[in-house]
Order: structure tokens, then C-alpha cells, then sequence
């Protein structure tokens, strides 16, 4: 795994194995993510979803503590995956980075709690699987708008974008900054070293 731009971000680029069957490859190896993060990860629930070409899901993200990490991969199709840094304090607060996920590459990524999250389905039928450390809890889970021009995210302009209702709904980052519903940098990095002494590591 390799460590994103954005702080407690990592890229899984797996060796893939094709033969006159298909392929194989490891999309997830506790040694090498411990190595990478330095904790566990803990897996409280599984998520899928299916979307077709210009569904754009989030930003996405959980109050802290204690916060939901997410690991994600493309099962099938393609996104354009991003992450963004909403820690308040953080000193790339704010910042954002792409990858491409996809059935080709099979690429995972991990996001840490207090990032968030969103993806564009750049193929009908996408699926997108992920594990999340924390389970769904609707009271402590918000949103910033991933249109938003102060976040300026590079979506693709070949693909008009999809948007839920609620995510449609969601405040730019000022607002949500303003109104307290982002997370802290201190908080955050409290959760990491909490994490990390659970196996030893600091």
C-alpha cells in the first residue's frame, strides 16, 4: 500500500493474476495494511452498491469518535473515487485526490475516519463493494456537496452527474464548516492513536 496525498489515505495496487479462467488477485492482506497504517482493521459491516454511468455518490462522512474508515474497491465497471480531507485543523483541510477504481486493475483503497468520500460511475452496471469500521448510523452520517466549487473536484466533464436528493441537499464545505457538522483534526488524530494502541503501535 502506498500513502495518498491527502493525510490517512492509501492506495492497494494488487498483483493480478489472469489466466484462461480470469483472474486473481488479493484485494485486502491484514500484514500489509498493518504495515501501511500501523492498526487493524476493524470491520463492522459490508457494503454494495450498484450505479449506472453519471450516479455520483457523496461527499460522505461520520461524526468522530467514533467515525466510519472505509476500504473500497470496484467489483465491476469503473469510478473515479475521491477523497477528501474535512478535518477542521488539518493542515490540507480541504484538499482532495482521485483515483480510478476498476475491474481491471482492481485497485482498493482506505480511507481513515474523518475523510470523506465519493465516487463517479464511469460505466452502467458499476458495482462498488466496501468494508466499513463502524455500521450505519444515520444520526452521526452527513454530506457536503460534491459539487461545490470551493471543494473543486475534477470531476469528468464527458459525464453528467447523478445526484441522490439528500446529496443534492448537502451543504458546500463553508456551510457545513460553519454550522459545526465537520469533524476536528484533533479529534481525529485522537481516533488514529486510539486505533493504534489497541495493537501496540504509536
Amino acid at each position: 500500500m502506498r500513502a495518498l496525498g491527502v493525510e490517512g489515505a492509501w492506495l492497494l495496487e494488487p498483483a493480478v493474476f489472469p489466466d484462461e479462467r480470469g483472474s486473481f488477485h488479493e484485494w485486502y492482506r491484514g500484514e500489509e495494511f498493518r504495515a501501511a497504517t500501523g492498526q487493524e482493521l476493524p470491520l463492522a459491516q459490508a457494503n454494495s452498491s450498484l450505479s449506472r454511468r453519471g450516479v455520483l455518490r457523496g461527499v460522505h462522512f461520520a461524526d468522530v469518535p467514533p467515525g466510519q474508515a472505509k476500504y473500497v474497491t470496484c467489483a465491476r465497471g469503473a469510478v473515479l473515487d475521491v477523497v477528501v480531507d474535512l478535518r477542521v485543523g488539518s493542515p490540507g483541510f480541504g484538499r482532495w485526490e482521485a483515483v480510478r477504481l476498476d475491474d481491471v486493475t482492481h485497485r482498493a483503497l482506505y480511507l481513515a475516519e474523518g475523510l470523506g468520500h465519493a465516487f463517479l460511475a464511469l460505466a452502467d452496471d458499476t458495482v462498488v463493494v466496501y468494508l466499513c469500521s463502524t455500521g450505519y448510523a444515520p444520526e452521526r452520517e452527513h454530506g457536503v456537496h460534491p459539487l461545490d466549487p470551493e471543494l473543486g473536484i475534477a470531476w469528468p466533464a464527458d459525464v453528467p452527474p447523478v445526484l441522490s436528493p439528500k446529496d443534492d441537499a448537502a451543504p458546500s464545505l463553508a456551510q457545513a464548516r460553519a454550522s459545526g457538522l465537520l469533524p476536528s483534526y484533533d479529534a481525529c488524530r485522537a481516533r488514529y492513536r486510539e486505533l493504534r494502541g489497541l495493537t501496540g503501535r504509536r
